[in-house]
């Protein structure tokens, strides 16, 4: 798997433990995910060790994006280097109603807080870590920062990846609505529909002269995009102009949106009373350099909310944005979200954000013509299979059906890696994707807090209500350190703001192995080579005990 470093190995929690004990007599209920057959060591004969060395990198086809013979030489005897790789790239049968509603745990985010426990220490050895020879780890995608995603090399990858998204999605371990339930449901009805009529992942797409394909990159990449656009005097910094609603969210008051003229410039929105007051003073002016954008939308019902979180210096301004229609809420949505990561919308990723949202937007909307939805009598599938079982009792068996043929139709066209692609997507489009939770309690409280971890911030959230507190970026960190007696993490920011906290649901080794990890992982770069700097990584991530 390229990109391997955003992999870890999870201990599995006490609670699903005790849950398989009990059910011992039953079934198992998951497969092994790699269980290949007549490997050595699962006929008990010693495996070969291979070849591999820590300081080897692997090498990939540059046509099909297998592993190269002498990548593959690494697997020794292991049935991996008789070109079964290809195993790990095809999706698994849906599992039955019945396993999926016993697997499925309702779960609060006290309960994630404890199966985020886990993660196995990368600067020491599995059996330092009392790892036994017949224990089961988990391989999971730890850091949700998916680098160089590509459908030409990373088969492997992205199918381990909706796997894992999956059954995120079914065993409700992230929060999303009904109508994207739906749509979640309609992809892996697509997946295994493509998977049983023999579809294939990697067919090599029509041969294209690599030098000439990278011409033809230079030379859109010179002209500033598409030929046929008009290009803009440099000197320009795009803006948007719009009458839009604003709503500030106070504890206590009914929403009552009341409409304003608003000018986005650079990063910052600023707004007024209406179009002809601009060139005075704003009412406002907000700057979303590291603010939280969360989508507000109900295609169905055309409601088109863009929810602001703006960190300021005790917590959180929660400002609400309401758009007229989807071409005005994917342009809007698309600035705020490129501003928050401190880009304006000249950057060459806004045009492909706004189109990003669209398609999401598209996929969301219901069929205009409903005497076009398949007959419910063709899905050959139980409907129940692709849905959170409480949407199995909330619904009868022919009614999820009609939901998930309607959802089908705005996707029945993708390819196989299209459709498990664009899952992908619509995972990363979640609010709560990429956080990982631990209980910690603040230096100062008497009361313990939920610490929410993503690729570029912590958050501080309320146990109780699950609303975020604070936001702290990375990108204004100054130092973390970790007094290991006292098992404390100390961070501290810039406009001297320090925080100190320490680990309850789990040991302060790992949230400092977490925080390190996406540092590193933000300094990978695509012009750099396949080489991964590990002694970096364990500078960051290791512990000084």
């Amino acid at each position: 798997i390229r990109r391997a470093e955003e992999l870890s190995l999870l201990r599995q929690s006490e609670d699903t433990k005790k849950k398989k004990k009990k059910d011992k007599n039953k079934e198992p209920v998951i497969e092994d995910v790699l269980n290949l057959p007549h490997s050595p060591g699962s006929l008990g004969l010693p495996a070969s060790p291979g070849l591999y060395s820590k300081t080897m990198s692997p090498i990939y086809s540059p046509t099909s994006g297998t592993p190269d013979s002498s990548t593959l030489a690494w697997f020794g005897d292991s049935p991996l280097a008789k070109q079964n790789w290809n195993n790990l790239a095809s999706n698994h049968p849906v599992c039955t109603p019945e396993t999926l509603a016993e697997m499925y745990q309702p779960r609060t985010l006290v309960d994630k807080a404890k199966l985020s426990a886990g993660w196995l220490d990368s600067s020491r050895s599995l059996m330092e870590q009392r790892i036994q020879e017949e224990d089961q780890l988990l391989l999971r995608f730890k850091y949700y920062t998916f680098f160089d995603l590509n459908a030409k090399y990373d088969a492997i990858r992205i199918n381990q990846l909706y796997e894992q998204a999956r059954w995120a999605i079914l065993l409700e371990e992230i929060d999303c609505t009904e109508e994207e339930t739906f749509i979640f449901a309609a992809l892996q009805y697509h997946i295994c529909k493509l998977s049983l009529s023999g579809s294939q992942d990697f067919t090599p797409e029509a041969e294209t002269d690599e030098v000439e394909a990278a011409l033809v990159n230079l030379e859109v990449a010179l002209e500033g995009g598409k030929s046929d656009s008009i290009l803009e005097d440099i000197t320009d910094i795009p803006r948007l102009a719009d009458n839009l609603k604003l709503f500030r969210s106070k504890k206590l008051t009914l929403k009552a949106f009341k409409e304003y003229w608003f000018v986005f410039k650079d990063t910052s929105v600023s707004y007024f009373k209406n179009k002809q007051a601009e060139h005075g003073e704003p009412i406002e002016k907000l700057n979303l350099r590291g603010c939280e954008t969360v989508p507000d939308v109900s295609v169905s019902g055309k409601k088109y909310g863009i929810k602001l979180l703006i960190p300021v210096a005790d917590g959180m301004n929660e400002v609400h944005l309401r758009c007229d229609n989807e071409n005005q809420y994917a342009r809007w949505m698309a600035a705020c979200t490129l501003a928050s990561k401190g880009k304006t919308m000249a950057d060459s990723s806004y045009r492909l954000e706004v189109h990003n949202i669209l398609s999401f937007l598209k996929m969301k909307s219901r069929a205009a013509a409903p005497q076009a939805v398949s007959d419910p009598e063709s899905m050959d599938m139980k409907p129940e299979c692709f849905v959170a079982p409480r949407y199995s009792k909330k619904y009868k068996s022919k009614q999820l059906t009609a939901r998930i043929l309607e959802a089908h139709q705005n996707i029945s066209r993708l390819s196989l890696m299209e459709t498990k692609l664009r899952f992908i997507q619509v995972w990363q489009s979640l609010p709560e994707f990429g956080l990982t939770y631990y209980i910690v309690r603040f230096k100062g409280s008497k009361k313990d807090d939920l610490l929410g971890i993503s690729y570029n911030r912590l958050i501080r959230i309320d146990t109780a209500t699950g609303d975020p507190i604070t936001t702290w970026r990375f990108s204004n960190m100054k130092q973390w350190n970790v007094n290991w007696e006292i098992r404390q993490v100390a961070i501290e920011f810039d406009q001297n703001v320090s925080i100190a906290f320490t680990c309850l649901s789990t040991d302060c080794k790992v949230v400092h192995e977490y925080i390190g990890g996406y540092i590193f992982l933000s300094t990978r770069a695509k012009d750099q080579n396949e080489r991964l700097d590990e002694d970096l990584f364990h500078k960051l991530t290791g512990g000084w005990e």
